[in-house]
């Protein structure tokens, strides 16, 4: 088989994406906030992470990325106090990722960063232009902006890496997937939930247990009683959603955590689950929406690539001049199977002429399916990254076929795909941060102001 790069799904990593394209629009009726900064604050430390730093200026800078969002969600801001915290725990992920993705090799450059804010101004219905403009009139330097898109691109590709790459999904898996829950797929297509995270220590006393239980059955019942569970997630959880209002978006029914899996059948839209242990503490679920399963066709695409792997000798630039030359030859009449046989490092396909073979929908990584989507059967791709390298794509022929098999083996894979990269990624950013020297200072450092 071609190489058919496996679909990344990253939860965290999509959440933190998506947070700027559905707020960018009303920030400028917002306004920020924040405590004014004096030159102590903003020198001041608040954490160490490895051997690196969080300053101060660091958290307000990112305080005041946060405020619009929750207030363009409708959620209560949390307490001063609590909203430093939080921040801080997401600033010292960032610093972890970041340290391990420079480790890598891995980063973003000028061309990818630019297409990526091209991309966001775009969904949005803007302008480059227009969006700078739409985010300073609401308070967010376009700057600020800027280095966190970057930032966000970062962790994708970093995750895609670490944690993505290595999931595989057996057709055997599908097969036992599919016996087991076919049903369920079909009366539940998808699930949105909220979470909250009471968090434990790594070997928690029985005193710690009986605390953190305790707290997860206080928040329980004042959900119960009414209060928003936003704003509660926002103030008392420890998840890395809390400043989403604790919203773990839309989940395909397989691609729902283990932990949760049962409850995303049973709960009905807003109901409260009991606390559910786990080994990072105690959790609480909410059902915010439900969606049922639609029939539909599916749109098949026949394709085949040439692809360039960079390392440490061929760079991006090289391979994109490569794949350029090559197109060049394939527009003025070359055969595509014999440039790819001579040329692609994806030697599964290059036997066959660079033929990928019928692709199904969420088959391969988002950047190579976009750009088979955007082209006309017979066009050639320009070409463009995915984190397998260098691409260019032709497309031989498209079909439509009958939802039923193909619809829920689709389904399934993507369902599996998620649930373990969800549950891998949490693994991940947990071992990141218990290997790592961290010292929080933030207490001490706001007591003396």
């Amino acid at each position: 088989m071609g190489i058919r790069p496996i679909k990344q799904i990253s939860g965290f990593a999509r959440s933190q994406w998506l947070r700027w394209s559905f707020f960018s629009v009303a920030l400028s009726v917002l306004v920020i906030h924040a405590p004014p900064l004096t030159a102590q604050t903003l020198d001041s430390i608040i954490a160490v992470v490895n051997d690196d730093v969080v300053v101060r200026s660091e958290l307000e800078r990112e305080i005041a990325l946060v405020i619009p969002q929750l207030k363009q969600r409708g959620t209560e801001v949390p307490p001063l106090t609590q909203l430093h915290k939080q921040v801080l725990d997401r600033l010292i992920l960032k610093h972890l990722q970041q340290q391990r993705a420079k480790a890598l090799g891995i980063s973003v450059d000028e061309a990818m960063l630019e297409e990526a804010l091209q991309s966001i101004a775009g969904r949005n219905g803007l302008s480059l232009e227009e969006l700078k403009a739409t985010l300073e009139a609401g308070a967010i330097r376009f700057a600020d902006f800027r280095e966190d898109t970057r930032s966000q691109i970062l962790t994708s590709r970093l995750q895609a890496q670490e944690v993505t790459r290595k999931i595989q999904i057996t057709e055997t898996e599908i097969d036992r997937f599919l016996a087991r829950e076919s049903s369920r797929l079909i009366e539940r297509e998808q699930v949105r939930l909220q979470h909250i995270l009471i968090a434990l220590p790594e070997n928690p006393s029985a005193a710690q247990l009986k605390q953190a239980e305790d707290k997860a059955k206080r928040l329980i019942a004042r959900l119960r009683a009414g209060e928003d569970f936003a704003a509660l997630a926002a103030s008392e959880s420890d998840g890395r959603n809390a400043l989403d209002g604790g919203d773990l978006g839309w989940f395909e029914m397989g691609a729902v955590p283990s932990l949760a899996s049962e409850l995303a059948y049973t709960l009905a839209e807003g109901e409260v689950s009991e606390p559910l242990r786990s080994a990072s503490g105690f959790h609480i679920l909410r059902m915010r929406e439900i969606k049922a399963a639609t029939p539909q066709d599916v749109t098949q695409t026949h394709a085949r690539h040439i692809l360039v792997r960079t390392n440490e000798i061929v760079s991006d630039e090289d391979a994109r001049q490569r794949l350029t030359q090559l197109r060049e030859r394939l527009v003025n009449g070359e055969e595509f199977a014999n440039l790819a046989r001579a040329h692609s490092d994806d030697t599964g396909s290059a036997l066959k002429g660079g033929d990928l073979g019928w692709v199904d929908p969420g088959d391969t990584v988002p950047e190579f399916e976009q750009a088979m989507n955007a082209l006309a059967i017979g066009a050639i791709s320009a070409p463009f990254k995915s984190p397998f390298g260098w691409h260019i794509i032709q497309v031989q022929e498209r079909r439509q076929q009958s939802a039923s098999e193909d619809l829920l083996r689709i389904k399934a894979r993507e369902a599996l795909q998620r649930r373990k990269t969800e549950e891998a990624t949490e693994e991940w950013l947990r071992q990141l941060r218990d290997e790592a020297y961290i010292e929080i200072r933030l207490d001490s450092e706001m007591s003396s102001e």
